[in-house]
């Protein structure tokens, strides 16, 4: 019956008729952790119209953008989505001369669809939006700005809906600036948190231990040193504001379609570009690879032919785009390398990949299966190693136990197939590692800004 399902989603012809194929909405968050939904077991965060996705949605709890050359995560993250490939094979983001064409705007527009992307410009990849046949750049960087981006992508998106005069489906690509900082709500969503009240994250510390080789990055200058409970607190509280108006306003262009009659003719999918740190092992940004930290993402499909469930399947953002053409029956251009998600989404398959591999610059490098998960800084010498079914906060570090020896030898060996496979040359050893040891820079935290994710 689901496979049934799928194939009605397909451009197959009959008699030259061709089969109407669905709809695709893709929200992808800027900043947006694994756990920022309510129903993805966050007690706190108020998200009705998300959690509506989840529960009736198929959920991929191990998502990750693979990793990063530079600050801005979100930069490499959304130009492998766009494009199909991992970090180090993309054509550099902010580059307009390269291949439009091979682009998911693309190959979607060539598969009989009408393409429409509205969001964010800035740390973007330009030939990937640029590609799309509407291309509304609205990144709201000031405060004031951003207290209402997430009502004026919704009016732009229904605007869209209501205004269309085509009988071609549509790809939108809808890229809202939050939770990004600066934290900035509607009065009404703020209200809704008091700071009083939000648990401390359990992997809270003041410091983190060592020099992760992003130490004071700009995310990381968003908070005092050493971390304190109450900014920590405060800035979870205004992180979940901006998710709740978020959610909000999503739920406005959901009722759209449904008014329009394209809800049950539509496939919503939710991600976050990256994950952050709020206070998670001594970090606030996502310039790291822990596991509540920069490379996890949640990843939700819903809509018609998406059974209810969920898969601890390890994915990458990349897969998005065979995953979309698929859906929209594309012909996808040579050097794909990320899998359709669809073989696990009908139960056809359980897994795409064996191993997750994350990256951030020259500094950190992981790899994990189910259980273990091994963390690589080859610049100060330093090794975790984690069994996550134990202790999936990655509180503690058994990489200086004698007994675990032979394990972090394995990780490593599949550490290095994983880097091979990618084209990654980094070396997990240097001939002079840095000092490990860190002191945190002597001044007042940096006002929250979105202007310069570019730079560090």
């Amino acid at each position: 019956m689901l496979a049934a399902l799928f194939l009605s989603l397909l451009p197959l012809h009959a008699d030259d008729a061709p089969v109407k194929r669905m709809n695709i909405l893709h929200i992808n968050a800027d900043d947006h952790r694994a756990d920022g939904l309510g129903a993805l077991g966050n007690p706190v965060v108020k998200t009705p119209n998300l959690d509506v996705l989840v529960a009736s949605g198929f959920n991929f709890t191990h998502a990750y953008t693979m990793g990063s050359m530079k600050g801005a995560v979100c930069a490499p993250s959304r130009t492998m989505m766009l494009t199909g490939r991992s970090w180090l094979r993309i054509p550099n983001p902010r580059d307009n001369g390269s291949d439009p064409e091979a682009t998911l705007a693309k190959v979607m527009s060539r598969a009989g669809y009408e393409t429409w992307h509205c969001g964010k410009g800035g740390n973007e990849y330009c030939a990937g939006i640029e590609a799309f046949d509407t291309n509304l750049i609205m990144d709201d960087h000031k405060p004031d700005q951003r207290r209402g981006s997430s009502e004026r992508h919704a009016d732009a998106t229904i605007k869209f809906l209501q205004e269309r005069k085509t009988d071609k489906p549509f790809y939108i690509y809808l890229a809202p600036p939050v939770p990004h900082d600066p934290r900035v709500a509607a009065p009404e969503f703020h209200r809704m948190y008091d700071s009083a009240t939000i648990p401390i994250p359990i992997s809270f510390l003041p410091l983190h231990p060592f020099d992760n080789g992003a130490m004071t990055v700009r995310d990381e200058k968003l908070a005092p040193w050493p971390r304190t409970p109450e900014d920590t607190k405060q800035q979870i509280a205004d992180y979940y504001a901006c998710i709740t108006g978020l959610d909000h306003h999503l739920g406005r262009i959901f009722n759209a379609l449904k008014k329009s009659g394209q809800w049950d003719n539509t496939i919503i999918i939710f991600t976050g570009d990256n994950g952050l740190s709020l206070g998670d092992h001594g970090l606030f940004g996502k310039q790291n690879v822990y596991e509540f930290g920069g490379m996890h993402v949640p990843c939700v499909f819903a809509g018609p032919g998406i059974p209810k469930g969920s898969s601890d399947a390890f994915v990458y953002l990349m897969d998005l785009f065979p995953t979309f053409a698929e859906l929209g029956g594309a012909t996808m251009p040579e050097g794909i390398e990320g899998k359709s998600l669809l073989p696990i989404i009908n139960g056809k398959a359980t897994k795409v990949r064996d191993l997750c591999y994350t990256a951030y610059q020259n500094s950190q490098r992981s790899v994990r299966d189910q259980q273990w998960k091994l963390i690589r800084y080859p610049q100060v010498n330093q090794t975790q190693l984690f069994d996550l079914k134990k202790d999936p906060y990655e509180l503690d570090n058994l990489a200086d136990k004698a007994e675990y020896a032979a394990k972090i030898a394995e990780m490593t060996t599949w550490l290095e197939t994983e880097m091979a496979r990618y084209g990654d040359t980094v070396s997990l050893k240097v001939a002079n590692p840095k000092p490990a040891t860190w002191s945190p820079p002597v001044g007042k935290k940096r006002k929250q800004s979105n202007n310069e994710d570019l730079a560090d």
